[in-house]
């Protein structure tokens, strides 16, 4: 038998528990979001708004964990419980594929077609956006712009 850390990552149980609790965050907090600000005329905009939100967090944490050394450690664990348990658990393209579905069987081609192709070009701006801020924040540091740097 393998010991538990010579295992590939999706195969030890502490990552699988972070993962798990993370997605159990991410998606209560989503739930309750969109309970509490419902779509308005079949289009939920506070799962537009999800979607945006956590692609930019994930951009800004994968950028930022990809500089700060290896995956391993507290950094995979981190990566894991954040990026793939509360993020993933929070954003949802599963239900924008539904609502876009719904929308467009009954009829609605503008509505369901421009929230689907508006949320993956927002998601994606929004993800690079995060790791352009965290490159920044790496490049500057805590006290400004690095000496030396080349511009």
């Amino acid at each position: 038998m393998t010991p538990a850390a010579d295992r590939p990552p999706h195969r030890q149980w502490r990552f699988f528990v972070l993962v798990a609790l993370g997605g159990a965050i991410g998606t209560g907090a989503r739930a309750a979001l969109a309970a509490a600000f419902p779509g308005i005329g079949g289009i939920s905009w506070t799962i537009l708004g999800i979607n945006v939100v956590g692609a930019f967090c994930l951009g800004l944490l994968l950028e930022s964990l990809a500089h700060a050394g290896p995956d391993t450690g507290r950094r995979r664990a981190l990566r894991l419980f954040v990026g793939t348990g509360v993020l993933g658990g929070f954003t949802t393209y599963s239900t924008l594929a539904d609502d876009t579905a719904r929308l467009l069987d009954v009829g609605r081609w503008g509505a369901g077609s421009g929230s689907a192709v508006l949320s993956v070009v927002l998601g994606v701006v929004a993800a690079a956006a995060g790791a352009w801020i965290a490159g920044v924040r790496r490049s500057r540091g805590p006290r400004g712009p690095r000496t030396g740097d080349a511009r």
